[in-house]
C-alpha cells in the first residue's frame, strides 16, 4: 500500500487518554488523495504512485500539469506528490486513498515548512545570551567580534549571524497517532509538528523503530 498521504495542519488541541491523562495532539486533515500516476518496477525501476490533493480550477495550473491529469483520467489537483508503494501495480488512476491506511498506535514521520520569523539577531536565531544592559557597556543584543586576524583574514563560512529565520522543511520523526476520524478525514498526533495552521504538511509511516502498537 501507499507509506503515506498529503495533508493539511488544522492546529493544536487536548484529548484525554483512556488512563485519564491529557495528551497534547496535532490535528491533521489527510487525504483524501487521489491516485494520479504509478510507476512499477518493470518500467521504472521502483514501485511509486503519484497522488493529488485539493481540487484546483483548471485555469490554476500550466498547461503541462493540467495535461498530465487529464490523460491519466483525475481531476485537477492542486498539490502533486509522489509516494512509494509496496504494490503500485494494484493500484487505479482516480482511486482514493484515505486516513484508512493508518491505525490508532501507530507511528508516523511528519514533514512541513516551519513557521516563518523574518529577518531576526543572534538572539532570537542562535539564543546568543547578548552583552550587559546597563552601565554604558555600548553592547547588548549585537553578535561580538565575527573574523579571524591576520589568517584567513575573512569571516569564516557557517558563522552564526543575524539573517532569515524559519521558512525551512523539518521532518519529525516517530510520532505517535491517538486517534483515525475516519469519516472526517483527520489523524490525531501526539505532539507538535512544524508549520502554522492550514500549511502542507506530509505524513508518511515511520522509517526508524518500530511501527507502534497499531501493528
Amino acid at each position: 500500500m501507499v507509506n503515506g498521504l498529503i495533508g493539511k495542519k488544522v492546529g493544536m488541541t487536548q484529548i484525554f487518554g483512556a488512563d485519564g491523562s491529557l495528551i497534547p495532539v496535532t490535528v491533521v486533515e489527510a487525504g483524501p488523495c487521489r491516485v494520479v500516476f504509478k510507476k512499477t518496477v518493470e518500467k521504472d525501476g521502483y514501485n511509486a504512485v503519484q497522488i493529488s490533493f485539493k481540487d484546483a480550477k483548471e485555469k490554476h495550473l500550466t498547461k503541462p500539469v493540467l495535461g498530465h491529469f487529464k490523460k491519466n483520467g483525475v481531476s485537477p489537483a492542486r498539490y502533486l506528490m509522489e509516494f512509494t508503494a509496496g504494490d503500485a501495480a494494484s493500484l487505479t488512476s482516480g482511486q482514493e486513498l484515505t486516513v484508512e491506511i493508518f491505525k490508532e498506535g501507530e507511528l508516523i514521520d511528519v514533514s512541513g515548512v516551519t513557521k516563518g520569523k523574518g529577518f531576526q539577531g543572534v538572539m532570537k536565531r542562535h539564543k546568543f545570551a547578548g552583552g550587559p544592559a546597563t552601565h554604558g557597556s555600548m553592547f547588548h543584543r549585537a553578535p561580538g567580534s565575527i573574523g579571524s586576524s591576520a589568517y584567513p583574514s575573512r569571516v569564516r563560512k557557517n558563522k552564526r549571524m543575524p539573517g532569515h529565520m524559519g521558512d525551512k522543511k523539518r521532518t519529525v520523526q516517530n510520532l505517535e497517532i491517538v486517534g483515525v476520524r475516519k469519516e472526517d478525514n483527520l489523524l490525531l498526533i501526539r505532539g507538535a509538528i512544524p508549520g502554522s495552521p492550514g500549511s502542507l504538511v506530509i505524513v508518511r509511516k515511520a522509517v526508524k523503530g518500530s511501527h507502534g502498537k497499531g501493528e
